[in-house]
């Protein structure tokens, strides 16, 4: 009984060490608005430009971006749709699994509910901590995912950051120093991956702003419920002694 408990427990535990024994730096707060429409759209266009080239979004339909805004088919079609499919389409990768295995050595995940199972605070630190590294294959590294297989795509965005190595009281201290400017400036960036970030968590359950609206309702009714159940015991109970 007592091995049955022990395995139960390191079960539970082990995606918490996963994550706790991943190489990194302290993760950035993201700011998240899922009732911000602007910022899901444009989030919604980076990741058709930049993230659905190899990675498939297979549980999310194209048209149920009107959700966000997007008044109709053809303005979805317009905007988010680079490939010849359709509005009703679900939303899959150009790239084939096996040639994701071929360039990058791991077929690149689908990014469906990422969001909830990494963080948005995650997803948002990573997609701006990547650095030049000759010793990897793709040239590029990750301080919050030491050795990823996926290159930098936004680095004509953000520019190229380099790998800084301190020692501080006895211990390496890692951090990151911009080498070569992007487009943007730092904090244009950072609010291009915020909305980038902002639409993959809506992208994890686009049904959430609902369900909390719902959610909302339904604590009204029961609130009033509350009220009327007790003037009504009052009712029955105030000729009782």
């Amino acid at each position: 009984m007592n091995k049955i408990k022990i395995f139960l427990t390191v079960l539970c535990l082990a995606p918490l060490s996963l994550f706790a024994a991943e190489p990194g730096m302290p993760l950035d707060s993201v700011p998240i608005y899922q009732t911000d429409n602007e910022s899901l759209q444009r989030g919604a266009e980076t990741f058709v430009n930049y993230c659905l080239t190899c990675h498939g979004a297979s549980f999310m339909r194209y048209n149920r971006h009107r959700d966000i805004g997007l008044d109709n088919e053809a303005e979805v079609t317009e905007k988010l749709i680079l490939t010849g499919q359709k509005a009703g389409d679900l939303m899959l990768s150009a790239m084939r699994k096996n040639e994701g295995e071929d360039w990058f050595g791991v077929a690149p995940p689908d990014l469906s509910v990422i969001a909830r199972a990494k963080g948005a605070d995650w997803l948002y630190t990573y997609l701006r901590a990547f650095y030049r590294d000759e010793s990897t294959v793709s040239g590029w590294n990750n301080l919050v995912f030491d050795r990823v297989a996926m290159p930098h795509v936004l680095y004509e965005l953000q520019g190229e950051q380099e790998l800084v190595v301190e020692t501080v009281a006895g211990k390496e201290v890692k951090s990151l120093e911009l080498a070569k400017p992007g487009s943007m400036t730092v904090s244009e960036y950072d609010q291009y991956v915020a909305d980038l970030v902002n639409y993959m968590v809506y992208l994890s359950e686009p049904a959430a702003n609902d369900r909390k609206q719902l959610g909302i309702l339904v604590m009204i009714f029961l609130f009033g419920m509350l009220g009327l159940t007790y003037v009504l015991y009052r009712e029955y109970w105030k000729d009782i002694h």
